[in-house]
């Protein structure tokens, strides 16, 4: 199979920008180190945030992009809230991995606060699995990743795989903070949100730390699988 000149190793789908940064910034940052070729699809513009426009957001998704050190970022321009798990939206989702062809995808979280998260963790689920079907035609050749990794939100998950991030953790809040209109500023007028008060990135971090004691380390980034992963040898494990 010929492959794209645009084939990442790890391609990241969020539902709305910044998703990635808050809730994988550590895996990625950590894995373009390491030489893998990352790319990030945001499904919306975040047009219906309560802070920002869409087109400061992206201004501001470029910044992050710069500090995580991604090789392409694109925005499938689906309507933030009121985007459904439909055949238009997955067809979208199957083209950017067909043009991609990750090995891994990494999803919204499958059940969380913002009921857009887990629209996009079934969005990108079906979609993972027609990129493979050869009759659906999109004018590209069909691609399965080997497996969708879904990174942990605002709600609990128990994660079925901890990356350790601690070497990366402060690059991780500048990727954060690069969305400047959406967390705490003391001097914007802009309303109150959510995720703009003073305590918000301070959940972030514990949230970090909490899966980086699991396993040991400082900080961790959490996801949960959609099938049972495997290792070649038990020395893998931390």
């Amino acid at each position: 199979m010929m492959l794209s000149p645009q084939k990442v190793d790890v391609l990241v789908f969020a539902a709305h920008p910044d998703d990635a940064e808050l809730s994988c910034a550590g895996t990625i940052i950590k894995h373009v180190k390491l030489g893998y070729r990352v790319a990030i699809v945001d499904l919306t513009r975040g047009e219906m945030g309560t802070r920002g426009t869409p087109e400061l957001r992206l201004q501001e998704s470029e910044a992050a992009s710069k500090i995580l050190g991604i090789h392409h970022r694109e925005n499938l321009g689906l309507r933030d809230v009121f985007f459904n798990v439909d055949e238009h939206n997955a067809i979208e989702v199957v083209k950017s991995i067909r043009k991609y062809q990750p090995d891994v995808i990494l999803a919204n979280a499958i059940d969380d606060r913002h009921p857009d998260h887990g629209k996009a963790a079934e969005l990108v689920e079906k979609a993972w699995f027609w990129a493979g079907l050869r009759k659906i035609e999109t004018g590209q050749a069909p691609w399965r990743s080997r497996r969708v990794l879904h990174y942990i939100q605002d709600r609990y998950l128990q994660p079925d795989l901890i990356i350790d991030i601690t070497e990366d953790w402060p690059k991780v809040m500048l990727a954060i903070k690069a969305f400047k209109s959406q967390f705490f500023d003391p001097n914007s007028s802009e309303p109150s949100t959510y995720i703009s008060s003073p305590d918000f990135l301070n959940f972030i971090e514990s949230r970090a730390r909490e899966f980086g004691r699991m396993i040991g380390t400082g900080y961790g980034d959490g996801f949960t699988l959609n099938s049972t992963p495997g290792i070649q040898e038990l020395n893998q494990l931390l």
